[in-house]
């Protein structure tokens, strides 16, 4: 199974970074010119200023022409996955700058790897497409869903777990590209150390790949705890990503 979907990632990636799906298993670092395309990841409606991304080998970055030179010279100097490293983040990120944009957060990204079973048995409720907008702007749930409905990439299903009626955490998905659901996991505080969100995450994992679609987990580099439970509910790190965003003065 993962052998498959890590070639159907190549795909999605390929749209994303402008270049072919084989790219990201090459050696040589890739440097292309970035476009929107149908069928990516909908966070934006425009092309990217900056991507970055590495599946473990070379790193392939799409990018405005603008910073082609600078990135070029700097691919030429460091080689394959090694350009996220500090000294090749930092050099970006201040380079970036001068545009009036800076580095996001590293994020690692899993794809399922294994078949897991939920090992505990809490009371969960299910919720689908709209019925999630209740959640909307509850801040127990700012990892498990977006910030409100996104016509783009809306919120398809989430699930709870529940101590009578109490909500003890959500696992939610967003539908970031057709067919590819990331998910985000919120427990609340006084049920942490619980196993409840490895527990919800293993449900929705298992439930998304029922229906036939693919879910992927991130979190930023970091987040060690976030980690954990990816990995615990049968996911594997599968590649590393960041990218450009606005400076908060510029925005």
């Amino acid at each position: 199974m993962y052998n498959e979907t890590l070639k159907k990632l190549g795909a999605l990636l390929a749209l994303e970074y402008n270049c072919a799906a084989d790219d990201f298993f090459k050696a040589d670092n890739i440097l292309t010119k970035a476009a929107l395309k149908d069928g990516s990841r909908n966070f934006s409606d425009k092309a990217p200023f900056l991507s970055i991304v590495t599946l473990g080998k070379n790193t392939v970055i799409t990018a405005d022409e603008v910073l082609h030179p600078f990135l070029q010279g700097l691919m030429d100097r460091i080689k394959g996955h090694w350009l996220f490293n500090i000294e090749g983040l930092s050099a970006i990120h201040t380079e970036l700058a001068n545009y009036g944009y800076e580095l996001a957060a590293t994020h690692h990204l899993c794809l399922p790897y294994r078949d897991v079973q939920p090992q505990k048995d809490y009371p969960v409720k299910w919720y689908n497409d709209r019925e999630i907008d209740v959640f909307y702007g509850d801040p127990r749930f700012k990892n498990a869903l977006c910030e409100k409905y996104l016509p783009n990439r809306p919120d398809r299903i989430a699930v709870t777990a529940l101590d009578g009626n109490r909500i003890m955490g959500m696992a939610g998905c967003s539908e970031d590209a057709p067919g590819w659901l990331q998910i985000g996991v919120d427990v609340c505080e006084e049920y942490r150390g619980r196993g409840v969100g490895t527990y919800l995450t293993t449900l929705l994992k298992n439930e998304i790949l029922k229906r036939g679609m693919i879910p992927f987990y991130g979190s930023v580099m970091s987040n060690l705890g976030s980690q954990k439970i990816a990995i615990n509910s049968g996911f594997k790190l599968s590649w590393v990503e960041t990218y450009a965003v606005r400076r908060e003065r510029e925005k």
